[in-house]
C-alpha cells in the first residue's frame, strides 16, 4: 500500500499557573484546561464528546520540579503533539490566552516534528492498557502485551489515514520496560497502573511511518489523558 503523507504537529504552549499543583494531579489538570478550551467550539466539542481516537498527546509540566509540586505564579511549557492539521490550528489559537482555575495560557509555539529515520521512541508519561482484571502483568504475557500495542498502533494509524495498513512487518527489533513497579495514573479519582517503555524502531518503510504518527498521537491508550506520550531519538 502506499504510505500517507502524515505530519505531526507539535505546540509548545506557555502556561502561568494560578494555584500549586501536585504532581500526582499535573496531567488531569492539563486535561481540563484542554478540554474546556475545546469546549469553546461547537465543533471541537462535539470532537471531545465522542467516541474514537483523539489523535493527540500531551505531556506534563517542564521543567520538572523535584520537590512533586509545581509552583503557584510560575512559568511552565506543556508539549501538545497531534496529527490533526485542523486541530493543532485550533490549539494553536485557543490555548493562548484561555484560562481554568489552575492554569492560564500565555503563548503557544506551533512547528511541524521533521521526518527523518527515527531509531527509538520512548514514553516519558506511562502507557495505558485498561485491562478488567486490573494491571496486565497479572494476567496476560509480554507477548500478548506487546501484540495488543502493536493492534492498537495499525487500528489508530488506520482510523487516521481512512486506509488498511498491511500488519506483515516489524515495528520495533526489541522492547525494554523501564520501570521494574508498575507506575501510577491517577484518572477521574482512581489509579490506573501502566508501564514505561523504550522500542527500538525497525529498519522498513511501515515502522518508521507507523513509529512517526505514534509521536503524533501518544502510544497505547488514554493518549488524550496524557497516557503514552512519546519523545524520541533520530540515527
Amino acid at each position: 500500500m502506499i504510505l500517507m503523507n502524515v505530519k505531526v504537529y507539535e505546540l509548545r504552549v506557555k502556561l502561568y499557573t494560578l494555584k500549586d499543583i501536585p504532581v500526582d494531579n499535573m496531567l488531569s489538570i492539563e486535561s481540563d484546561y484542554i478540554d474546556s478550551a475545546l469546549a469553546l467550539s461547537d465543533e471541537w466539542l462535539t470532537y471531545h464528546e465522542n467516541t474514537g481516537y483523539k489523535m493527540y498527546t500531551y505531556n506534563g509540566l517542564y521543567p520538572l520540579e523535584r520537590s512533586g509540586i509545581y509552583k503557584k505564579d510560575s512559568i511552565y511549557t506543556m508539549t501538545i503533539r497531534t496529527v490533526k492539521y485542523e486541530l493543532a490550528s485550533y490549539m494553536s489559537k485557543a490555548l493562548a490566552n484561555h484560562y481554568t482555575e489552575a492554569l492560564k495560557g500565555l503563548t503557544v509555539e506551533k512547528r511541524i516534528i521533521p521526518k527523518r529515520f527515527i531509531e527509538e521512541i520512548y514514553t516519558l508519561t506511562p502507557a495505558i492498557q485498561k485491562n478488567d482484571n486490573g494491571y496486565w502483568k497479572d494476567n496476560h504475557s509480554v507477548e500478548q502485551y506487546e501484540q495488543r500495542l502493536f493492534i492498537n498502533a495499525v487500528k489508530k494509524y488506520n482510523a487516521f489515514t481512512n486506509s488498511k495498513l498491511d500488519e506483515d512487518f516489524d515495528l520495533y527489533t526489541s522492547i525494554q520496560f523501564l520501570n521494574k513497579n508498575p507506575v501510577k495514573f491517577r484518572y477521574k479519582g482512581i489509579t490506573l497502573l501502566g508501564d514505561k517503555f523504550d522500542l527500538k524502531i525497525a529498519d522498513n518503510k511501515k515502522a518508521q511511518e507507523l513509529a512517526y504518527f505514534l509521536i503524533g498521537t501518544g502510544i497505547c491508550e488514554m493518549n488524550s489523558r496524557g497516557a503514552g506520550y512519546c519523545n524520541y531519538k533520530y540515527i
